[in-house]
C-alpha cells in the first residue's frame, strides 16, 4: 500500500512574513521574554546550598565537574546566612 505524502510536504512553498501589527506589548509581565519555572520570581537560579546531617550547610558549585561527575565543595558553614553571604562573594569574585 503506497501513500502519497505530497500534500503533507511543503515542496516549493515559502512562508510569508506575518502581516500582523505588534505594538511591543505582547506580554507586559515578562517583557516579551519566556519565563522558565526555575527562574520565575527570582533574578538568579537557586543557590546550591544543602543542609548536612550535622546541622551545618555546604555550598556547592552550580556546575558539575565532568571529570568526577559531582559538584565542587565551595565551603561548609554553620548557618545558612553565612553560606548565602559566601555565595554572593563567590559570584562577585567570578565577575570582577
Amino acid at each position: 500500500m503506497s501513500r502519497n505524502f505530497r500534500g503533507l510536504l511543503m515542496v516549493g512553498k515559502t512562508t510569508r512574513p506575518s502581516t500582523e501589527v505588534h505594538d511591543g506589548n505582547e506580554n507586559a509581565t515578562t517583557g516579551g521574554k519566556t519565563q522558565h519555572p526555575s527562574s520565575a520570581g527570582g533574578a538568579r537560579p537557586a543557590a546550591m546550598i544543602r543542609k548536612l546531617k550535622s546541622g551545618g550547610y555546604r555550598l556547592y558549585s552550580r556546575k558539575i565537574n565532568p571529570k568526577t561527575g559531582r559538584r565542587r565543595n565551595l565551603g561548609t558553614f554553620t548557618t545558612r546566612a553565612a553560606a548565602e553571604k559566601h555565595e554572593r562573594a563567590v559570584q562577585y569574585f567570578k565577575r570582577h
